[in-house]
Order: structure tokens, then sequence, then C-alpha cells
């Protein structure tokens, strides 16, 4: 079982690739709303990201730049330059066309990107992230370099299908930031269960849990597939992801049962025991303390909302 795989996959995690800005000259770019994960790859030139309360921070060729929880931003050419929403910003992140900013020669190239996830689940990628996820070209040679260097070629030499292998590229880079990232910068994730991807006792307890969401799992059980105590397992687990293993399992199993509440004609006893429940009662119970809402209320409400306009 690929833990961060399955995760991203029932999470609902899509990457787009948006605006190719082309900078030169004194420029700055404003966005205060966006209702995404941002993301940049500095292809060549420089730029400085400005978040609030925060300092500027340099953005060189090869740098890429993940703003998990769309976090309001700027980009411009230089320290303290003024930046402004852009009315034609919004358009061409969404389709993927240039932005031409500032009046000199073009020096920096920007692909700008965006990452939609499922709301419904809890267990999001995004949400267990810091505020900025900055990987410099220089850290030490990995995938992430040379997929960096498609982008460019693609940008610079558009053909045939050009979107369809970018939005592809956006959606590998994210996977090789996270494990950059994961692999320099472990205690930034620390408490949540994304830290146990990394831990060689814990990775396995959750990808055992992915596994098989609707075995009748114990922590005795847990812990005899990885042949160490219950207390053992019980205090890793805890000091790792925040949480203790049964609690981690029911968020989970709510997570897969709240997409199929909502996607599927599913029956509730159905759904019941593809995640681990033997009975609609102890299932609904359950589901009603994690989401706040029994399965049919949250059925009925999370239909009315994908059925409303625009």
């Amino acid at each position: 079982m690929d833990l961060l795989a399955d995760v991203l996959a029932v999470g609902g995690v899509r990457g787009t690739a948006g605006a190719r800005i082309e900078a030169g000259g004194t420029w700055g770019l404003a966005w205060h709303v966006i209702g995404a994960a941002a993301f940049y790859a500095v292809t060549s030139g420089t730029a400085w990201l400005s978040l609030p309360e925060r300092d500027p921070r340099q953005l060189m060729p090869g740098d890429v730049v993940l703003l998990p929880s769309g976090t309001p931003h700027a980009l411009t050419g230089a320290p303290g330059t003024p930046a402004a929403t852009c009315p034609r910003c919004d358009e061409a992140m969404a389709n993927g066309s240039a932005l031409r900013v500032g009046a000199g020669e073009v020096r920096t190239h920007i692909l700008g990107a965006t990452y939609e996830y499922d709301p419904t689940v809890t267990t999001q990628v995004m949400a267990a992230l810091p505020q900025v996820l900055h990987i410099r070209a220089d850290h030490g040679g990995t995938c992430l370099d040379d997929t960096v260097r498609l982008l460019s070629r693609e940008l610079a030499y558009p053909q045939v299908a050009t979107t369809f292998v970018l939005n592809r590229l956006v959606d590998i880079l994210l996977v090789q930031l996270l494990r950059v990232w994961l692999a320099r910068r472990p205690d930034e994730v620390r408490g949540t269960w994304l830290s146990g991807i990394t831990d060689p006792v814990v990775g396995v307890a959750l990808a055992k849990l992915h596994q098989e969401p609707a075995r009748t799992w114990t922590t005795e059980s847990l812990a005899a597939e990885l042949t160490i105590s219950r207390s053992t397992l019980t205090r890793r687990f805890r000091a790792v992801t925040g949480s203790a293993p049964a609690d981690y399992l029911t968020r989970w199993r709510m997570d897969l049962a709240a997409i199929r509440l909502r996607d599927t004609d599913d029956t509730l006893d159905s759904i019941a025991r593809s995640v681990g429940y033997t009975s609609v009662y102890a299932f609904s119970r359950a589901f009603r303390r994690s989401r706040s809402q029994a399965p049919g209320q949250f059925r009925s409400a999370a239909r009315g909302r994908l059925a409303l306009p625009g």
C-alpha cells in the first residue's frame, strides 16, 4: 500500500497548470483570494514572494514553492515593489494562458498552478502542511530538478497536447516536492498523520489500516502485525501523528464513507460494512460523532451542494 498515493487519490488532489508568467522591468502581481492550493515553479530569472506578516523571500531559477492553503500573496520583480490585483490573473490561472507583466525585456518565466482537493476528506495532504513550502534548486539534486527542466522545455517549445503534459507534470511535481520536503523538514509536519509516512513503524501501521479499512482492527491486532507491543505502538503512534491508532482509523473510515454517501446510491448497510461496521446503528453513531450529521442528512446536504448552480 502506497500511503501517500492513497491519500492523494481519495482526497481528490488534482493539479492544473495555470498562468505562464512572463515578466520584465518593474512588475508586481497580487492574489488576495485563492480557492485552492497555489504552486509556482521559476523556470528562468528571479522573483520575490511576499506573504502577510512575513519577510519577502527570493525565488531563483529552479525553485518551486507551494502555498497549501492558498494564502494571499504577491509576486514581484524586487522586494518592496507595489503589487496590485491583476484583472487578468484569475482568468490566466484558470486557462493556463500567458500573462505578460512589466514593460521591460522578459527575464523571468514562472509557471503557476493550482491544486484542487475534496473538502469532504479530512485527511488531506494540504491541511497537514505548513503555510509555505519552498524548495530551492540547490537542494542536492533530485528528480524534482529534472521535472522542472521538463516544464521549462515544454513552456519554451509548446507542441500538441502541451496543456495535458503540463497538468501531468504539475501532479508529479507535487509528489516530488513532498518527498524532498519530508526528507528535509520532517519536524514541520510532526504531530500530523503525514509525519507517519517517514516513520518506519507508524508508516507500516498506517499502510495496513489503509489497505484493509474494513478489517476488525484493534490496537492489539495491529501491534501484532508489526510484532511490537500494544503500549509501544500506542506511544509511538501518538508521538508521531498526535492521535491514537483507533482515532486515526475512525477518521479515515468516515472519510471513505462520506465520499460514498455523496457519490453513490449504495445503501447504508453496504457502506457501513465497507468501512468495518457490522450494523447501520453503530456506523451511524460513529458518523454522527465525526461529522455532526446522521449519514442520511449528510448525503442530502452534500448532494444539495453539488446541485447548486455555479
